[in-house]
């Protein structure tokens, strides 16, 4: 081969092995910062991931949000309206427009007792938003639970 063809040859194969290498950390960094979110069929039914960060939305059950009286720690419990629920706590301060009956999207992780361990508590902002996931929830289906002996 001559030399002129092999050097080249050899700056060709950099490229690639370059651009290879380039896609590939991009294609790491992606996937290591990629919340998917999950509906509560979803969480309670085993297909979401423990102890990963992900993102879960749902209604705010009515009469289900329980405040300590000395910190910021905070429990309800998320629905679908069609039986599924799951607890989540979060120490914070909730939006101005978390209430009952709201639909909201939490970020945490999901331990393997089945409570979600919120980071972040986001509120939708207009009343004629619902998110495509949320859209099937039917309010007129809402039951009171009470969490008791909320101690965490």
């Amino acid at each position: 081969m001559r030399p002129k063809r092999r050097n080249r040859l050899i700056i060709i194969v950099f490229l690639f092995a370059g651009a290879g290498i380039s896609v590939a950390l991009v294609l790491v960094a992606l996937n290591e910062n990629l919340n998917v979110f999950y509906p509560p069929d979803q969480v309670v039914g085993g297909g979401a991931p423990v102890d990963t960060q992900i993102r879960a939305g749902g209604m705010v059950l009515d009469g289900s949000v329980a405040r300590r009286a000395d910190g910021l720690d905070v429990a309800f419990v998320l629905t679908d309206y069609q039986g599924a629920e799951f607890t989540v706590y979060y120490r914070g301060i909730l939006p101005d427009l978390f209430r009952e009956g709201q639909g909201i999207l939490v970020q945490g992780q999901l331990g393997s007792d089945g409570v979600f361990q919120a980071s972040q508590v986001l509120a939708k902002h207009d009343e004629n938003y619902m998110p495509p996931e949320l859209a099937g929830m039917s309010p007129d289906k809402r039951t009171a639970r009470n969490l008791l002996n909320y101690d965490r």
